[in-house]
């Protein structure tokens, strides 16, 4: 019978998650690696620079590669002949080590977790609890996948109940533009297919913790109707141009997974569940003769890629911004950004409608007249830095506030990840205003760009308080002008074109 020691169960979730925290899977760096070299569109070959230059720097300084270091996800197969040396229950060992790792001081994680999920929604703090799944099966050992889940990618998840002589390719094809590119790609699909609805989301979700293999696949050919679906929708959903980051291009998917459970003869569950460019996953089992170890990958293993900033960009002053510089700038023109700009994402959004809602000002210090917000939830310092990895949030979630803030508060401009939606666009023109992107799955990057931080309001929220950064050079792209024009519309359906001329049916 083998003995599983709490400590050594603890410790290894704890190492395992500060691991996927700084280092990519080197299947996802390989496969990145490919696109960026085949990828014709300038801007998305330029994000996916971003992507990896941020990789190698986040395994370099061992930082996080994106701010938003997820919800930890943990699938366990714990063999009947093991005996647990323990006092707490799995699942709550496995909060331990959940807690050890974000609250690591060398390297501390983002806490990102609120609870309840609504009323108040308080952080909690240390990130705990995880979603744990525990499966018992024959033998002696303890077999774990830790995954930490970002939000961008977790609010893209999808699923139908589809008729059982309705086409999955037809259903995914419908509904991958409509997710967006909140979830940040180029990454991965998931496809659970099959059994009930929360039994087709777990797999789902359990399948993008499979090795990427899709170049492989194609080197020696489908084997089975399964591997000529994923062959069949990764080339199609990469026929819709959407492209890395949406901006339109080749590479939208690295790889499509799909995982199968017989199901009822009267339906046919369908879930899909996305996996953003900071895909952080790993395996390991414990046998009883201690904690787990894991080996650092080379920095060989990273592409020889290089990325600068400055390359035909356009300098902007955000001390000095005018309504007429603003008007000046057109979707796609890069810009660098020097000077002071406020951050506030969701709750501190919330907090600005409920002071107006109320007759009040805004907080003493907090003054948006021609100035920037940007829509991020920074990690906190560590050492040195200013400011930890400190990457954008998914803007259309801030959509219902834009007309208030641009109403009311005398705001020019917004950064975020992805595209914005029809209300964001239309109140965007009415004011003349600007919407700028900064590439998700480069936090580390963006952090480097920030020399100065403080908190000037909403203290009490965490990383969703309101910081005045001043930042040098803080890449950007123009997503959405002072008329409304929308690059994340005009790229893909650019791309789309041009891989239109592939022999690929494209949905229309």
């Amino acid at each position: 019978m083998t003995i599983i020691r709490q400590e050594d169960f603890i410790r290894s979730v704890a190492d395992a998650l500060q691991f996927i925290s700084y280092y990519h899977p080197a299947d996802y760096v390989r496969a990145l690696g490919e696109a960026w070299e085949r990828e014709e569109s300038e801007e998305a070959r330029d994000a996916m620079a971003q992507i990896l230059v941020n990789s190698r720097m986040s395994a370099e300084g061992r930082r996080p590669m994106c701010q938003d270091t997820g919800i930890v996800v943990a699938y366990l197969r714990v063999g009947m002949d093991v005996r647990w040396e323990a006092d707490l229950a799995v699942a709550d060992m496995v909060d331990e080590g959940v807690r050890r790792a974000y609250l690591d001081p060398d390297n501390l994680l983002r806490a990102s977790i609120v609870a309840p999920p609504f009323g108040a929604r308080r952080n909690t703090g240390d990130n705990t609890p995880a979603a744990v799944q525990v499966e018992l099966v024959p033998g002696g050992t303890v077999d774990v996948r830790v995954a930490a889940k970002g939000g961008g990618s977790e609010n893209k998840a999808r699923f139908a109940m589809l008729n059982p002589s309705d086409s999955i390719v037809d259903w995914v094809l419908r509904t991958v533009p409509g997710m967006g590119a909140g979830w940040c790609p180029p990454g991965m699909l998931g496809l659970g297919i099959g059994g009930t609805a929360e039994k087709a989301m777990v797999l789902a979700k359990e399948v993008l913790l499979d090795p990427i293999d899709m170049h492989e696949l194609l080197a020696r050919g489908p084997e089975g109707p399964t591997e000529e679906l994923r062959v069949e929708l990764y080339e199609k959903v990469n026929a819709l141009g959407i492209g890395a980051q949406g901006l339109g291009g080749l590479t939208t998917v690295l790889d499509v997974k799909v995982k199968e459970f017989p199901t009822h003869a009267a339906g046919l569950p369908v879930a899909m569940i996305p996996n953003c460019a900071a895909t952080r996953h790993l395996h390991f089992v414990l046998d009883g003769s201690g904690p787990a170890e894991f080996e650092p990958p080379s920095l060989e293993d990273w592409p020889e890629v290089t990325w600068e900033a400055g390359e035909g960009a356009i300098r902007v002053s955000l001390d000095r911004l005018t309504k007429e510089e603003v008007a000046a700038w057109r979707p796609g023109d890069r810009l660098l950004l020097s000077g002071r700009l406020l951050t506030g994402r969701d709750a501190a959004h919330k907090r600005i409608a409920e002071l107006f809602e109320r007759g009040e000002p805004l907080p003493e210090g907090v003054d948006f007249t021609n100035r920037v917000i940007y829509y991020v939830g920074p990690v906190d310092p560590v050492r040195d830095e200013v400011v930890g990895p400190a990457g954008p949030t998914t803007a259309t979630r801030m959509d219902k506030f834009t007309e208030m803030m641009l109403g009311r508060t005398g705001l020019a401009a917004m950064i975020g990840k992805a595209e914005r939606g029809p209300a964001g666009i239309e109140a965007i023109a009415r004011h003349g205003a600007a919407y700028l992107m900064a590439v998700g799955g480069a936090a580390y990057l963006v952090s480097k760009a920030i020399r100065k931080s403080r908190v000037v309001a909403f203290e009490d929220l965490g990383m969703e308080a309101i910081y005045e950064f001043e930042v040098e050079d803080m890449p950007v792209t123009v997503a959405v002008d002072s008329r409304g024009a929308s690059v994340h519309r005009t790229g893909p359906e650019k791309w789309r074109g041009i891989i239109g001329k592939l022999p690929v049916e494209v949905a229309a």
